[in-house]
């Protein structure tokens, strides 16, 4: 497949998946840019260490277990496609 066929496919592959983002996901990609430099790493430590009972940021959800399997899934997704999701998702 030609690089170009190859950018316009993952274009309408990045789109599609943004496109399906939750509100909740939404969220935490808005929230990982603003308070995380962009990383997803800090922001599962809070997560956990909220879990665990240990000093942590930012109270994101009740949910935590929920947002720590939104996190790992779009993490992947990002890694497979080699971008960061809060370059396609706007700051409400």
């Amino acid at each position: 497949m030609a690089q170009a066929e190859k950018n316009s496919v993952d274009k309408a592959e990045i789109n599609d998946f943004v496109s399906r983002l939750s509100v909740e996901q939404r969220m935490l990609v808005v929230l990982k840019r603003e308070l995380y430099g962009g990383g997803w790493e800090p922001m599962l430590d809070d997560l956990r260490n909220r879990l665990i009972g240990k000093p942590y940021i930012f109270k994101l959800a009740n949910r935590i277990q929920d947002d720590i399997e939104r996190i790992e899934a779009m993490r992947e997704f990002e890694k497979a496609h080699d971008i960061d999701l809060a370059e396609y998702v706007e700051s409400a």
